[in-house]
């Protein structure tokens, strides 16, 4: 691809034309040229010219009916544009600059001052460029990372819908897991992950049977064995997603336990991860709170004597002090 600057130069008279061609070509510029204004918004629109030199005294349609017409035109609205006019009068310039031009060059012009003053320009037109690239970039990022998180929540909601039991369940510790992380000072710029792992908590899950997920009775113990496997099955899942590598300590150890009695890999104290330890007393809070087939929920002050008896057991001590403020 030709990185050249492309000008496009527009001038009725191939005297003027030819000028500028043995000024600008030796100095690396992609030259086209038009003859006339219809055909100057043509190859404007063709090649996406980098500065376009336009003359104001042409027949049919004059510098500031195409200098107009250019700026109407959605994609070449930014183009910077020069005059280059024999005109020195001010209403001219006025005239000029209202139609949308940049600068005016007088003629006859100093070959010096055409040369500053187009290097001047394409470098500011290279750095708009640049920073609109950028912020386009930064945009499409930004509707990516929505589309992951819709994502996301489309699967929270199926896995909610599948455990009837449990519906609506991941939203609510979603959210009561982020405000406990703000109030235990995890910075703004991890909560995404946070989130992001409490929506998928129970991601594994997908891979346990109904036969065993959505039975009815008591677990046996090959069935409850089978049951322990889905924080492994969610790492399984999840870890060849890259970005959602930073999100996988909640799915795969909300359920380890502080006195290292959990599952699955029987982590103690802080090696567990922070994230998984908060999610884990939210988890409990909104499962007893929560009416279950095989019970009523229990009361408030019930959930919270049972969260006080576990901590430095189930839960990691800080973290329940954290958390009765947070609820109370």
């Amino acid at each position: 691809m030709d990185e050249r600057n492309t000008i496009l130069i527009v001038d009725d008279e191939p005297a003027g034309r030819e000028t500028l061609e043995s000024i600008l070509e030796p100095e690396g510029y992609y030259l086209v040229l038009a003859e006339n204004g219809y055909q100057a918004i043509e190859k404007a629109k063709a090649v996406q010219p980098d500065v376009i030199l336009l003359d104001v005294m042409m027949p049919g349609m004059n510098g500031f009916e195409v200098c107009r017409h250019i700026r109407n035109e959605k994609e070449l609205a930014e183009v910077p544009i020069l005059f280059l006019t024999a005109l020195d009068d001010r209403q001219s310039l006025l005239n000029g600059l209202e139609a949308g031009a940049d600068d005016f060059i007088s003629k006859p012009f100093d070959r010096y001052e055409l040369r500053a003053r187009l290097l001047g320009i394409t470098r500011l037109n290279r750095y708009r460029k640049l920073m609109n690239e950028r912020k386009n970039l930064e945009e499409t990022h930004k509707q990516l990372l929505f589309a992951y998180d819709e994502t996301i929540e489309g699967w929270s909601r199926a896995m909610d819908l599948r455990d009837k039991e449990t519906e609506g369940h991941s939203q609510r510790v979603t959210e009561l897991t982020l405000k406990l992380a703000s109030a235990f000072g995890i910075p703004k710029q991890d909560l995404v992950h946070v989130r992001r792992g409490a929506l998928l908590h129970d991601m594994g899950k997908l891979g346990i049977p109904d036969s065993i997920l959505l039975k009815a009775g008591k677990l046996n113990d090959e069935e409850w064995e089978f049951m322990r496997q889905h924080p492994q099955l969610a790492y399984n899942m999840l870890y060849p997603i890259e970005y959602l590598r930073p999100a996988m300590e909640i799915p795969f150890c909300h359920h380890e336990k502080w006195d290292g009695t959990g599952y699955p890999r029987g982590l103690q104290g802080e090696q567990i991860p922070l994230a998984a330890r908060l999610f884990a007393i939210v988890d409990v809070w909104d499962a007893l709170t929560s009416d279950r087939p095989y019970r009523k929920a229990w009361e408030r002050e019930k959930v919270l004597t049972y969260i006080k008896e576990e901590s430095g057991k189930h839960f990691d001590p800080t973290v329940v002090e954290a958390f009765l403020q947070l609820i109370s």
